[in-house]
């Protein structure tokens, strides 16, 4: 008589399929113990959402397919991080991608859970062909405004690139420079070069944020980047206004009006 599989075993061989139709399941199917009934659909779960994350992956690479078959081989995905806070500065980054390629879990950094970022960060240094950053600090946002300084960002960041992209993919905005370019709303979740770009801007400005943390304690910078948090407020309240505090934004024009 042969012995049967333990749930644990089950599960080990459960962990080699990889796709939805494998005849292997029928095996599994007719085994009556709950356990298993559980494994088998744990498993099918996990496959699902490979399938599903791959998918999304794929739409997200629409615009630069489009591209690709015109044969533009080098565009640039823009983005910025840093327009709302009160503090630091505002950042861009530029990012050329691989024909077609698939970075998982890359999606608008805002989606990204914090304890990801790191991971995709570094993924999406892996297999870049190139990557421009672009920073403007307080002091400019304060004298151009905050859409101009996010120009200058992105425009920096295109030039430190070290290749010419053929075509740019935007998050929102419009650049004045002879390179074709195409503006997508909420790009950084429908680009994949744009998403990418958003994780570079993201995690760079957040390291940026940590030092200051460091030069000016008190207002909790490095869980809050910058923006106006009740830590960060009770820090103004308190110790008062910063070299990389935003002169232009409230509550901080009128703390320097009033005094």
């Amino acid at each position: 008589m042969t012995k049967k599989k333990t749930i644990k075993e089950i599960s080990q061989e459960l962990a080699l399929i990889e796709t939805l139709d494998d005849l292997s399941f029928d095996q599994y199917d007719l085994d009556e113990r709950s356990g298993v009934k559980k494994a088998v659909l744990k498993r099918k779960k996990e496959i699902q959402a490979v399938i599903d994350e791959d998918a999304r992956l794929e739409k997200m690479l629409e615009f630069e397919k489009d591209l690709f078959n015109q044969g533009i081989k080098l565009v640039a995905g823009i983005d910025e991080v840093g327009r709302g806070p009160l503090a630091g500065p505002v950042v861009a980054a530029a990012v050329v991608l691989p024909s077609g390629i698939k970075i998982a879990g890359l999606n608008d950094s805002k989606q990204i859970p914090k304890s990801k970022h790191e991971q995709v960060y570094q993924n999406v240094k892996d297999v870049a062909l190139a990557i421009g950053v672009g920073v403007v600090d307080n002091n400019m946002i304060d004298k151009v405004n905050i859409y101009e300084a996010t120009k200058i960002a992105m425009l920096e960041a295109i030039k430190n690139l070290n290749i010419i992209p053929e075509h740019l993919l935007i998050d929102a905005m419009k650049l004045d420079i002879p390179i074709k370019q195409t503006s997508i709303i909420k790009g950084d979740a429908r680009s994949m070069s744009i998403a990418a770009a958003s994780i570079i801007a993201k995690v760079t400005r957040d390291k940026m944020m940590k030092e200051f943390d460091l030069e000016y304690p008190g207002y909790d910078f490095v869980h809050n980047a910058g923006y106006g948090t009740k830590n960060h407020l009770n820090g103004l309240d308190s110790i008062g206004i910063t070299p990389i505090h935003r002169k232009s934004f409230e509550p901080i024009k009128s703390m320097i009006e009033n005094n």
